[in-house]
């Protein structure tokens, strides 16, 4: 096991082995990330539901409302009436074949895909390449659509996709520690109001198990559950 360094051991002193509200934990994000960067804030929401069951799948989408901190490159796929329509809405890389030739090359230097329904079936055979790397657009998450101007202008703004995982946690980045705690809170708020929302017909019992925020490189801090639960 690796050793903490002096700087982990002080921050991992600060965090109480009790639990915090969103706002103190916000707070103490910001006072436990002292890195030479700006590190990103994350979110992991253990919910009490089954993966494997179609019918307690948890997956969707939220606009964070104060954005993610992050600068996201997006590609838009797209017929040549739509292109001006794209590089206006704030798209970093927009045109259509040549861009398939370059993700059949290997190329996948941008962050998320947008595109239109008349477009997907190019799409098809760029699975392999796309899938694992969670690049392929999705109706559900809004990346295939014929707003494209709305959807390059959502996910530039703050716009992410979730998916529980196998083992039943949702892991999403909410922020940066350089962002005030009340936006930290803010975001992380959204999110978690989203996924109660989001509760599977067929999930019995306490929803959400527990909540954790951590940055990178920082001992992560527990939240209350407490009013996400009983919504």
């Amino acid at each position: 096991m690796a050793r903490l360094t002096k700087k982990q051991k002080v921050n991992t002193a600060k965090v109480e082995a009790k639990t915090y509200t969103l706002s103190e934990a916000s707070a103490l994000i910001k006072e436990i990330s002292n890195t030479n960067f700006d590190p990103s804030v994350d979110l992991a929401v253990r919910l009490n539901v089954d993966p494997r069951k179609a019918n307690q799948m948890v997956r969707g989408v939220v606009t964070l409302p104060h954005g993610t901190g992050k600068d996201v490159k997006v590609l838009a796929l797209v017929t040549p009436d739509k292109e001006a329509e794209a590089t206006a809405a704030g798209a970093d890389f927009v045109g259509l074949d040549e861009y398939l030739e370059k993700i059949k090359g290997g190329w996948t230097d941008v962050d998320v895909i947008v595109t239109m329904p008349s477009v997907m079936g190019k799409l098809g055979p760029l699975g392999r390449v796309l899938g694992p790397r969670g690049l392929m657009p999705n109706p559900k998450t809004g990346t295939v659509t014929m707003d494209v101007a709305k959807a390059v202008k959502d996910v530039k703004g703050g716009k992410i996709d979730f998916k529980v995982e196998k083992t039943g946690i949702i892991h999403a980045a909410i922020g940066k520690a350089s962002f005030d705690a009340a936006n930290i809170a803010g975001n992380a708020r959204e999110l978690l109001t989203t996924l109660v929302k989001l509760k599977p017909q067929a999930a019995k019992g306490v929803y959400i198990k527990s909540i954790f925020m951590s940055s990178t490189m920082s001992p992560s801090i527990e939240i209350d559950t407490k009013g996400f639960t009983e919504q």
